[in-house]
Order: C-alpha cells, then structure tokens, then sequence
C-alpha cells in the first residue's frame, strides 16, 4: 500500500482507501453484507481476479475487512466489513448524493446491478407509516430487487417479491431520477419506465418533488 507521505488525516485516509476499486469493494460489503469472492467479483464487473485478491489483502491489513468461514451448505469464505469499515458508510453516502450530478446521461457500456439502488432507497421514507405493508419490485438488471415499505420504514432485499403491490421496469437512470426527486412518476412513464400494479403505492416512498411535481 503505498503512501502520500503527509501527516494528515485526508491523506491517511486516501493512504488506506484512495487506490482504484478500493471503495467500490466497501460498497458491496455494505450493501450486501457477508460477500464470497464471486460475489464481489460479480459485483465489480471489470476488476481483474488478481487486483481483487490484492485489494482484500490491503483492506484486511488495514482492519477494514475480516474473512470468516462459513459452516456447510455455504462452506466458503465469506468477506465482512469491520466496524471500522462499515463506518465508511457516511463517506459513500457523501459520494452517492455528490456523484448524481454526473449520471444524467449514463454511457451506453456502463453497467449496471440492482443492488446499486440501494443507496437512493436508503434516502427514502414512509410518508404513511400507519398504512398497511407494501413491496415494489425493480426489475432494472439481471436480477431484481425489492423495496419493502412497512412500519415506518423503507428497505431493500436483493430477489423478487412474491406477490409485489408494483412492479417497475425500465432503465435504471428512470427509477433513479424519481427516487431522487428528479422525475415524477408521470415524466418517467413517458421515457419508458412501465408500471404494473399499484402506482399509487409510490406515493408513501417518493420525495416530495418526485411525488408531486
């Protein structure tokens, strides 16, 4: 790992954390919790096999990291952030909130995973936490996720819902802009984004901006 050499904490910091990818393997360990290696890689879609080994090497020495093996069926090693590293948590929020400005026209090779959602799903909250449990699902990537709205509360799990309330498909740059407030859902519609199911559920979760622009 090498240094800047500066007796400050930004530049300790960017000492442990600033290498390409480095950040982006904090993000899916914090999203998604207890990763295998195949998951980050899947994850990290680019990173080369040998650059991910060497980055959870540098992320274990410097405590932000700890492997644990896991028991049969899984029997794998599965990589968790530290308390330390979890609490880059605000950092990537930071990141996240700043980084939009740079995401309304995505390259067409860029790619994308459901799980990224996460971030602007964290954001949300329940404007109705008294109404009944309600589950919205994105089918904006290989794999679906959900966004669970219950008690007062707004999550996410990586899957398919059962028997989802509303089912959202389309590019992912539309979910984004209404989570965000920068699309109401009416905009989205007519840039292709389909609705299937209770549009009415979006209401409890949207920014007021999205919700009623």
């Amino acid at each position: 790992m090498r240094s800047y050499g500066e007796y400050c904490s930004v530049a300790k910091a960017l000492d442990v954390v600033g290498d390409r990818w480095t950040l982006l393997i904090v993000r899916e360990l914090l999203i998604r919790g207890g990763c295998r290696y195949t998951d980050l890689k899947d994850g990290l879609p680019g990173i080369a096999t040998n650059l991910l080994s060497d980055r959870l090497r540098e992320l274990e020495s410097a405590g932000l990291v700890r492997r644990e093996d896991a028991p049969p069926p899984i029997a794998t090693t599965l990589f968790h952030l530290t308390q330390t590293g979890a609490e880059l948590a605000p950092v990537l929020d930071a990141f996240f909130r700043w980084g939009l400005r740079f995401m309304a026209e995505p390259p067409e090779n860029d790619v994308f995973r459901g799980h990224w959602f996460a971030f602007s799903i964290w954001s949300l909250h329940d404007h109705d936490p008294d109404g009944p449990p309600a589950s919205i699902e994105l089918r904006s990537a290989s794999s679906p996720v959900v966004v669970d709205v219950a008690d007062g509360k707004v999550a996410m799990r990586m899957g398919a819902a059962l028997a989802p309330d509303l089912v959202l498909t389309g590019e992912p740059r539309l979910i984004l802009g209404m989570f965000n407030g920068l699309l109401t859902p009416a905009e989205a519609a007519d840039l292709g984004l389909d609705f299937c199911g209770n549009a009415a559920v979006l209401q409890r979760i949207l920014p007021e901006v999205a919700a009623g622009r």
